[in-house]
């Protein structure tokens, strides 16, 4: 899979269904609770809007805390009506900029997990296809996730999605859709209900830590 390719055609995906969404639907809060769904979308656009400038210095304002720096970043957007920030996602799909140590698979992954962030809680199904999960599970496996994504690694389990030929690790077994396993690796807790196996409870835990 050209992951670049892919990732452009997700933003665009995304700015079609930003595109439909009301007012009130925009001011929605999003899974993670501190950001609207308007700050979601601003934020899955600084990753192709970006320059060196503006990342050295909001990194300097953050002090080298990679959740505060994107803070800084959509903040630095805050002026963007939605209709913009629609706009400038089409517009920016193609860009190639990647941050450092995770790449593409970065923004690619947060595409992918930051759709569902905003369409549950607007009650809208995910409807991308179930393929383009296998490189962001991939990725949330490895150490380099651990950068800006994940807090600490996920539990010693054997992961396997029921709808995707593929499965990694080692240990109990937790199975679910590829959708609703990144979410629960990435702490997110509305599709806990659906893991299965006996490896469940302890993806669960982890999920609330």
């Amino acid at each position: 899979m050209d992951l670049y390719a892919a990732l452009a055609d997700e933003r665009r995906a995304i700015a079609a269904r930003l595109d439909t969404l009301t007012p009130e639907q925009w001011r929605t809060p999003s899974l993670c609770s501190s950001w609207t769904v308007h700050q979601m979308a601003t934020h899955l656009l600084v990753s192709c809007d970006f320059t060196k400038r503006e990342a050295a210095l909001a990194l300097l304002r953050s002090r080298g805390d990679v959740d505060r720096l994107q803070e800084v970043l959509v903040a630095n957007r805050a002026d963007l009506a939605p209709g913009q920030v629609v706009a400038l996602l089409r517009e920016k799909a193609d860009v190639r900029q990647v941050p450092p140590v995770v790449g593409v698979k970065g923004p690619y992954t947060d595409a992918l997990v930051h759709q569902l962030d905003m369409w549950i809680p607007l009650g809208l199904d995910d409807d991308r296809p179930v393929e383009r999960w296998r490189p962001a599970l991939d990725f949330l496996m490895t150490k380099k996730a651990t950068v800006g994504f994940l807090p600490s690694a996920p539990p010693d389990l054997w992961y396997q999605a029921t709808d995707l030929e593929w499965q990694h690790g080692t240990g109990d077994v937790v199975s679910g859709a590829a959708a609703d396993l990144a979410l629960a690796i990435l702490g997110r807790t509305p599709r806990l209900d659906r893991l299965d196996g006996p490896g469940a409870n302890a993806l669960r835990t982890y999920a609330h830590r």
